[in-house]
Parts: C-alpha cells; structure tokens; sequence
C-alpha cells in the first residue's frame, strides 16, 4: 500500500481481531511533523487470521461515529461479511450501513470462481474505477464471470449456515484428535485455526495432509487454518479428520 497508494498502514492490537475506538483512539494522529497524519480506519470482518471472528454490530457503528467525529472515514474489508451476516442473524445492509465502503468477495463463501465486489458512494466508485484501470484491472467479456456473481450472491448465502456447522462439527473433531490445540467454542463461522504440538509442523502436516487429498494452509510454524465451504460436506470432513488421526 506504500508503493502504490502513498500511505503507510499503522497496525493496532487487537485480541481476536476486534478492533474498538478505545484501542484505536491512542494511534489517531493529526501529523504534527512527527507521525504520518491519520485518514482512514480499516477493519475486518469476518476476521481471517483470528480464525473467523466477527464485529458487533454496535461496534462498527462506534468505531464509525468516533471516526467520522474526527473527520476521516473507514472502510471495511467484508472479504466474508456474507457469512459474518448469517452468524448474526442480519443483513450485510444493517452491518455495514455505518461505514464508507466496504469490499466483499463473490468467491471464497460465496463460492464464484472469482470476483470482488467494491461498494461506496457514487463518486468513490467513479475513482476506483480509474485506479482499477491504473493497476491494470480492467477486463473485457466478463459477462461470464458476472453471471457466476450473480447466482453467488442470490443463491449461494442460503448455504452459509450449512458451512458453519461443518466447521464446528470439523472443530470439535479437530480438539479430540492428539497434539491438536484448539478452543472449539471460539469457531463462529468457517475457519478453523488450530496449532500443533512440537512433535511436527504446520507445513509437514499440511505436506501430509495433501499427499493424501485434504487441502489446509500453514499459518505460521505451529497454526494450520482449514475453511468449510459450498464444496465441503459433512462427509470431507470425517474423511479428513480420519486422515488426519491417521497421520497423527
């Protein structure tokens, strides 16, 4: 984002990627000729690298009217906000109303082979469609890949809930088998993240899991994530866990 936007990102901690104005309001700055002045706030929901954690609703809202207080804005990154929206029994409009803009996927829940969806008023999307064509993402014939986009976001939330019970199911699998460390409890939506004990790796374990047909990543030394989605039923999964007992 420095090469290619000028800015420079400010990182605030966060405990499982919740981000509320109290943590946030001691890294806001005016510039002053000592720190890169403050323009915009950035959150994410669903959270990937806290495993799936969502934002409440009233604190998007109050991240938004303590920034929007201060004169800048905030955008979210909805990569997934589909599937934070089912596990809170609301609509993406309701979440996301209190923000600026707000970028969510076609792909990954959604389950279209590609796309993301850029939203925010008129004139911000004007803009971004010129950087868009700047960075070289214009296309052409894409009517194929709109038509997929439209089935993901008419058909495919129906599904979501369906994805989230086979995670917790995968969860609750994963947290019996040995030297596996998980808190089943804290899976609330697709992604599993889960840590091995040092008798192995996350990347041996992945290498092992992929020899044999169960696609994860290595998040980390020790953290592997595993995501249920529209190709994943409940019986990939007890297959994958019995692969994995056995690799084990």
């Amino acid at each position: 984002m420095s090469a290619i936007a000028g800015v420079m990102p400010h990182i605030v901690p966060s405990p499982d990627g919740i981000l509320t104005w109290d943590r946030i309001a001691a890294h806001v700055h005016d510039g002053g000729g000592y720190h890169s002045p403050t323009g915009l706030i950035e959150l994410e929901s669903t959270h990937n690298l806290a495993g799936g954690t969502i934002y409440p609703p009233e604190v998007i809202a109050d991240v938004a009217a303590h920034t929007h207080a201060a004169g800048f804005k905030v955008h979210l990154d909805g990569a997934r906000i589909f599937n934070a929206a089912v596990a809170l029994g609301k609509s993406v409009a309701e979440i996301t109303r209190p923000v600026d803009s707000v970028m969510f996927c076609l792909s990954k829940g959604l389950g279209a082979p590609v796309g993301s969806m850029l939203v925010g008023p008129r004139d911000f999307i004007a803009k971004a469609r010129i950087r868009r064509k700047i960075l070289g993402g214009g296309m052409r014939q894409a009517g194929v890949l709109a038509a997929a986009g439209l089935v993901a976001l008419e058909e495919s939330p129906k599904g979501l809930p369906r994805d989230h019970e086979n995670a917790r199911f995968l969860a609750e699998g994963l947290a019996q088998l040995p030297g596996i460390l998980l808190d089943a409890a804290k899976v609330v939506t697709n992604i599993v993240m889960f840590d091995v004990d040092r008798r192995t790796t996350a990347t041996a374990l992945c290498d092992a899991l992929r020899a044999r047909g169960v696609l994860c990543s290595a998040f980390g030394p020790q953290t592997v994530r595993m995501v249920t989605h529209y190709d994943v039923d409940r019986s990939a999964i007890q297959r994958a866990l019995e692969i994995l007992r056995s690799i084990l």
